[in-house]
């Protein structure tokens, strides 16, 4: 992988790799079993500048490119899914409102957003709406200058201490997106516990009981909630979640390479035996491909190249299903241990069914990417 990275940006891996060493991995099964990412983490991934990395540096971030953004999820994707999840759910905010808000939210939420003042959620899902954005009920009504919002969003990642939500509703020009920060009143959460996977990323419903929102909080143009602004924080965050799914692929390889070099059965370490072989080189040559792939993606987005959608869609999935895999794979490796708390493969495989699930399921993304095969392999007959 170096090759094709720069020397900026390999530093750049070497520096997420030794932070997330030192400040998440030993710590990652603990939070697990608490479901709560510790405050003072989130603290630190601000004052380290990561919370903001991808925000414009006009508005106080680092204004990275999509590749140094890619590889610092991939390390925390490594070391902590639900610590990858926060930089995900935090930075498609972000970029909504970089891409779509006006010029005074903008200057009043970036800011506060690359220094981690406030964490940011996507309050998008609801219990009759998942995969299907434009099936929202949440409903956004005009009262004079402000709007009020009704309704109950559920597995909203972070949304236990986020401090600002963009929630899409149905207003009556269709899907709107608005900022709604925690303490306006109608607005409580409740957490969600004991899910099967990135356990500690304090995952919650939000309920959103009349709450009066500023029109100054709207992004875009009402009847554009879905189409442009959630699209485009969902795209970047299928793109993090894939180069996630990359770190989960490595964890995975080093878990069971380290396992399978220590654990003796039938009087040879089992890393000599040919079926072992098999799963290892399986784990090692998808790591190696999703990565690729995601940085096709990031190499794409960079360009602003109209096929960056598609690259990004096909790395996620790619990088998903294969991590799921691995997952499996490095449990059976592990045997009765992999079963149990005491190695990380338990929280690996949780950890990668969620990746299956979110930020477009890997069904849908079967759908997209055939979709895109009509598109660009067809003959003309056929399209």
């Amino acid at each position: 992988m170096t090759g094709a990275l720069t020397a900026d940006q390999e530093q750049a891996r070497k520096d997420f790799r030794a932070f997330a060493d030192r400040h998440i991995v030993p710590y990652a099964a603990a939070w697990h079993r608490d479901q709560r990412t510790p405050p003072e983490l989130v603290r630190l991934l601000a004052d380290e500048g990561l919370l903001g990395l991808s925000v414009p540096e006009e508005y106080g971030g680092g204004g990275c490119d999509a590749v140094t953004l890619g590889l610092l999820a991939a390390e925390l994707g490594r070391a902590c899914s639900s610590v990858r999840s926060l930089l995900t759910v935090h930075t498609m905010v972000a970029h909504a409102i970089a891409r779509w808000g006006s010029r005074e939210s903008k200057r009043t939420w970036l800011p506060r957003l690359a220094r981690g003042e406030r964490v940011a959620a996507l309050a998008v899902s609801e219990p009759g709406a998942g995969s299907d954005a434009a099936a929202v009920s949440t409903r956004l009504v005009r009262d004079g200058d402000d709007w009020l919002v009704h309704g109950h969003k559920k597995w909203i990642t972070y949304g236990e201490s986020a401090g600002l939500f963009l929630v899409v509703g149905r207003a009556e020009e269709g899907p709107t997106a608005l900022l709604v920060e925690r303490d306006t009143p109608g607005l409580r959460t409740e957490l969600i516990e004991d899910m099967i996977g990135i356990r500690a990323s304090m995952t919650a419903h939000v309920y959103l009981d009349g709450c009066r929102v500023p029109g100054a909080n709207l992004l875009a143009r009402p009847g554009l909630g879905v189409s442009h602004v959630t699209g485009a924080a969902l795209d970047l965050g299928r793109y993090t979640v894939g180069w996630g799914c990359v770190g989960i692929l490595d964890a995975c390889l080093e878990a069971s390479v380290d396992y399978a070099g220590r654990r003796e059965q039938f009087g040879s370490l089992i890393k000599d035996h040919q079926l072992v072989r098999r799963m290892i080189s399986d784990m090692y040559t998808s790591a190696q491909a999703a990565r690729l792939l995601s940085l096709e993606a990031a190499r794409l987005r960079d360009e602003h190249h109209p096929g960056a959608l598609a690259a990004t869609s096909t790395a996620k999935y790619f990088a998903a299903t294969a991590a799921g895999r691995a997952a499996a794979d490095a449990v059976q490796i592990h045997g009765a241990n992999g079963c149990g708390p005491d190695y990380p493969v338990q929280r690996l495989l949780g950890d990668s069914r969620v990746m299956e699930v979110i930020e477009g399921s890997a069904q849908l993304h079967q759908v997209g990417l055939a979709e895109y095969a009509f598109q660009e392999r067809a003959p003309r007959s056929v399209r």
